[in-house]
């Protein structure tokens, strides 16, 4: 009887025990959204053993800031939380919540590792003991092959004596390659994992299913350095006996026609190859592995007759690789005709290193919105500039080849505008081997792309909307940010912004996506990547690429204008200097040190370089100078009117600023100091050499982007500064009001401007329609942002040096939008502490925004509303758990007006509510305090939560 009762008490305690979970703690009152390093959340064949660790506080809980944490990580779930054997951090007291470094037991490749996380908080109200959360779920990692010597396979590819055709630019054309082997299982499987690569880009298959569903893998990096690869879970993909694994491989990047020169592609004369290890664990705890090895079988005569990156892809179903035994990615296959493959050994200094960053995937579908004939051509417009390839849906006859032909633009006749593409062709082809309608891709290549030309389909057909999809492309990372307004124009501007992102974030950050280009230009990146990082979770992206930068960095501490670099030894200020710049706009957004701790030494080897282009302290090192400046009078019109050694010193100044701050994050006193005087003596040499006591440019001709640079990059005494800002003023008026900026000098002016208290100035600027201007490209069409102001326009046609239509750089005013129209900013590394300061003006009746940040969702939202002539406020602010913000209320507008007149303002009123309290009343417990107030502004210290401020009279 007493055991029966003590069982009887036993159940009832871990009933009690299950229900306290979920009743005593609300499930909100638990860590939300875990992530690892840059934003992985549960990744498999993950790049760090050395992982950080990240989690939210739920945005509906009871607590407002975190006191304490706990990890908890362990090698199986069914350690946790009780028994975590690789790390306990025991309690911690930190309100940090973002980019804990693990501590624990060394972690090797292949390793499963499980994690989770509870904090301590104060609940909101006062006078509470901090309490423990819930533990959070159960997050988890694997990682990949960290080391070359965890690889057992070798690279193969066709073995074939054919010899390989050039094209007219002398690089090789490579036919793509259909590899294949068998082999068996006789065992239960517990768990699969592939593990593959290429020197080019691959589609794997096992059993005749495609293997991951991502696109152009495994990405772009510097080859001679370092190759990313993939891991892929294909246990489910596997069959008891008999298997079939099978691989495409085509040309990518690595060995096609790709970038204006191939300076070690004609020495190595390199070939497509692919690398693959299929590792299988049995529940017996055996283990099997298949690799790729002399054993496999390879053919050329696949359906893919050709790809590449630039000049498209020919498909010929005539060439599909099926028999009576089946397709040839399956079982039983019957490759008696097949070759033979080579093999060839790793290359040690070549490092084989998980990607780092996400893949590119088909992220969404554009339906054709017109149809036009055009001499004898059908052409689909997709109504948006964009990248990717099309899905095609046709009707053909046998023996007929579909022509695609893809373009920007259109001509005024509306035949395709293709001048701008350079030696690019952008053409797809696909040849029918049966009547019926065809439904097609390419595998592997991108256009940029609105406009799809057809012919060469059955003539009886009707061209039908639903004959061509656009597939978009780009690397998958979700967009983070939200921009909308009471201006349509302006809206439209930030769709082309982010459509220019999403163009040019294939793998790389591009210049562009369409001509015979695409490469990662530093220059754009160093202009662009502030605003990326509120648009889209490009943390990791940027990240990968600074280790591509690192690894092109040159002995002689330069760095390439390109990267992965195809132009050979080209350095120069306001582009190079993106090795700086990048790293710090990175850790500003996000607040994670790491990305500085990694770029350091790059960073401070730059500077090594920088000063070895010194005279005096003037720097002359080269420079394409503000690159695309309109109305430029310089014999090369391309290169600007800034003077090139004010704009080469100017960016040394900054680099050492920005190399001082790094060093101070990452507590490294005596750097900082060091790098603190070489910059404080650059500003004073900067000051002395290029303008005079009257703060007027004294050197080369009067430039708004000199003044910018100057101003932007805090190069002048605060006495020379107010000075000065009457003559960039000047050059504003002198241009009637237009910017005469380049790739260098657009992203500083509304900043600059606003900074000197001339955001009157930045408005009249953002709307202006007039060329060059912002909103001028949208007046003219623009669904994307444009290499140059005056790409295209209605009355005249596209401008005889077009450019690129998709060509992020002058998308950099979304910083300022963001950060001042609807007023998201970080007072603090990573928003830890946020500025909610909107600037309001007559231009909008409202304006809105949100940021998914490393804390959660920020919000602000502003909107005037007029009665009896007299305007009103209302904000509507969310500021996420665990960080603080100072709220600026305007109590006043900016008024359309001259700008040659100075700064005008409209009152809003004198009586400011918060929560339908008065701020003058303030109650207890309101989660604000009063900082400053005077007749123009209110600011006020935030807590976290849901605020609506209300101006009125």
């Amino acid at each position: 009887m007493k055991s029966y009762c003590k069982a009887i008490m036993l159940f009832v305690c871990i009933y009690l025990q299950a229900c306290s979970v979920t009743t005593d703690k609300p499930a909100q009152e638990t860590p939300q959204a875990l992530k690892i390093n840059q934003g992985f959340v549960n990744p498999l064949g993950f790049y760090d053993a050395s992982p950080s660790f990240s989690w939210q506080l739920p945005s509906q809980g009871r607590v407002k800031a975190q006191t304490h944490y706990q990890i908890l990580v362990a090698s199986a779930p069914e350690l946790l939380p009780q028994n975590p054997d690789l790390w306990n951090s025991q309690q911690v007291a930190s309100n940090n919540t973002s980019f804990i470094p693990y501590q624990g037991k060394p972690l090797s490749s292949r390793q499963q590792v499980y994690w989770q996380v509870r904090y301590w908080g104060v609940k909101k109200g006062k006078g509470q003991e901090p309490q423990p959360s819930n533990w959070s779920d159960i997050a988890q990692f694997e990682l990949g092959l960290l080391n070359n010597s965890d690889w057992q396979a070798q690279w193969i590819e066709i073995d074939s004596d054919k010899p390989i055709a050039l094209n007219r630019y002398k690089t090789p054309i490579h036919i793509p390659q259909y590899l294949r082997s068998q082999f068996s299982t006789d065992k239960a499987i517990k768990q699969a994992r592939l593990y593959i690569t290429a020197k080019g880009v691959f589609e794997a298959f096992i059993n005749g299913q495609r293997i991951g569903d991502d696109v152009l893998t495994p990405g772009y990096t510097p080859y001679k350095k370092r190759i990313e690869t993939l891991t892929y879970d294909v246990t489910s993909h596997l069959l008891k006996g008999d298997n079939a694994f099978a691989i495409t491989l085509a040309e990518g990047w690595y060995a096609g026609r790709f970038g204006p020169k191939r300076h070690w592609h004609k020495k190595l004369k390199l070939t497509p190859k692919v690398l693959a290890q299929l590792e299988i664990t049995y529940t017996d705890g055996s283990a099997q592995t298949i690799v790729t090895d002399e054993n496999w079988q390879a053919t050329q005569n696949g359906p893919v007759r050709t790809s590449g990156l630039y000049d498209g892809e020919r498909y010929d179903a005539n060439y599909e690789l099926a028999n009576q035994s089946g397709d040839w990615h399956q079982v039983g296959y019957q490759a008696n005709n097949w070759q033979g493959v080579k093999t060839s050994a790793l290359d040690s200094d070549i490092l084989l290193q998980p990607k780092r960053h996400f893949t590119s995937k088909n992220k969404e579908l554009l339906p054709a919105l017109a149809i036009k004939q055009v001499a004898g051509k059908t052409i689909f417009d997709l109504g948006q500039n964009m990248v990717g390839v099309p899905r095609i849906k046709v009707p053909m006859r046998k023996g007929q080849t579909l022509n695609l032909r893809f373009a920007e633009g259109v001509n005024s006749d509306g035949s395709l505008y293709t001048r701008n593409l350079g030696s690019a062709k952008q053409l797809d082809f696909y040849t029918a081997k049966q009547d019926g309608v065809v439904v097609w891709q390419p595998q592997f290549t991108f256009h940029g792309f609105r406009y799809v030309e057809l012919s060469g389909f059955d003539p009886s057909a009707k061209p039908d909307l639903s004959w061509v999809t656009g597939v978009v492309q780009y690397t998958d990372f979700e967009l983070t940010g939200r921009f909308n307004s009471s201006n349509a124009q302006l809206n439209q501007l930030q769709s082309n912004i982010e459509w220019g992102l999403k163009g040019n974030f294939l793998d790389i950050p591009t210049d562009c996506p369409q001509r015979s280009e695409r490469l990662g230009w530093t220059g754009d990146a160093l202009a662009f990547a502030n605003t990326s990082l509120f648009i889209a979770d490009s943390h990791a992206f940027w990240a990968a690429w600074m280790q591509s930068i690192r690894e092109e960095q040159f002995a002689n501490h330069g760095v390439p204008v390109v990267v992965p670099n195809e132009v050979g030894e080209i350095v120069q200020s306001g582009w190079s200097d993106a090795a700086v710049t990048i790293p710090w706009d990175v850790y500003w957004r996000t607040g994670d040190k790491q990305i500085l701790a990694e770029n350091y030494q790059m960073m401070t080897r730059w500077i090594i370089y920088h000063q070895s282009q010194l005279e005096n302290g003037i720097s002359k090192m080269w420079t394409v100078g503000d690159w695309l400046q309109p109305y430029s009078k310089r014999k090369d019109t391309r290169r600007g009117e800034t003077d090139h050694s004010l704009i080469s010193t100017a960016f040394y100044a900054r680099s050492l600023d920005l190399v001082a701050r790094s060093a101070k994050v990452l507590g490294k006193q005596q750097d900082w100091l060091k790098y603190q005087q070489l910059f404080n003596d650059a500003k004073q040499k900067f000051q002395q050499h290029f303008f005079d006591q009257q703060g007027r440019l004294q050197v080369g001709e009067q430039t708004q982007t000199a003044y910018l640079l100057a101003i932007g990059f805090d190069l002048l005494d605060e006495a020379t500064t107010q000075k000065a800002v009457p003559h960039m003023l000047e050059q504003f008026a002198a241009a009637g009001g237009h910017l005469r900026t380049g790739f260098l000098g657009t992203p500083l002016i509304a900043p600059v401007l606003d900074k000197v208290g001339r955001a009157d100035v930045a408005f009249d600027l953002i709307f202006k329609q007039s060329y060059p201007s912002w909103l001028y490209s949208v007046s003219q069409g623009a669904t994307t942002m444009w290499e140059r102001w005056d790409g295209f326009t209605y009355d005249k046609g596209y401008a005889k040096k077009a450019g690129s239509l998709n060509h992020y750089a002058y998308g950099a005013i979304g910083q300022w939008m963001y950060d001042r129209m609807v007023g998201i900013s970080p007072l603090e590394q990573g928003y830890k502490k946020i500025r909610i300061a909107p600037l309001v003006t007559e231009h909008l009746s409202f304006a809105e925004g949100s940021f998914q940040s490393v804390h959660g969702v920020i919000s602000s939202k502003w909107q005037r509303s007029s009665q009896h002539n007299l305007d009103s406020l209302t904000m509507d602010i969310v500021i996420p758990p665990n960080t603080k913000a100072e709220i600026e209320i305007p109590k006043q507008v900016y008024a359309i007006n001259n700008p040659a007149e100075g700064a005008k303002f409209k009152p809003l009123g004198s009586q400011v509510f918060i929560n339908d309290q008065q701020v003058l009343s303030q109650a207890e417990n309101t989660g604000y305090s009063l900082i400053t107030q005077s007749d123009s502004s209110i600011t006020i210290a935030a807590e976290p939560g849901r605020y609506r401020v209300q101006v009125k009279n």
